[in-house]
């Protein structure tokens, strides 16, 4: 069906007086919260598959879910904007991660 448009209704909840609940004020947090959404949420389901994994008890998933954040915040720091590229070329570069991991440097002078 090309073509089709779609509407979707979102609901905000907001736990402040409407004196203070400015329309302009809930567009930014709406969109700060689908910002988190798209950068965080978005790839740890897409490109890594944190919703088809099959960690469901104990602590596995808290696991799991911090190791996915620490690689994706790795990537970032390292100014990778596509985190699936990084990925990949981590994955064939194993040694470099172990280097970047294991030295020691001093952030003072």
């Amino acid at each position: 069906m090309a073509g089709k448009r779609t509407r979707e209704t979102v609901y905000l909840v907001a736990s402040l007086p409407a004196a203070h609940a400015q329309p302009a004020d809930l567009q930014q947090w709406a969109r700060l919260e689908w910002h988190i959404e798209n950068r965080l949420h978005w790839v740890r389901d897409v490109t890594f598959g944190e919703d088809a994994h099959r960690a469901r008890t104990g602590t596995g998933p808290a696991v799991a879910a911090v190791l996915r954040n620490t690689a994706i915040g790795f990537h970032r720091g390292n100014g990778d904007t596509n985190i699936a590229r990084a990925t990949r070329r981590a994955s064939r570069r194993p040694h470099d991660l172990i280097t970047t991991v294991t030295s020691s440097y001093s952030t003072t002078q």
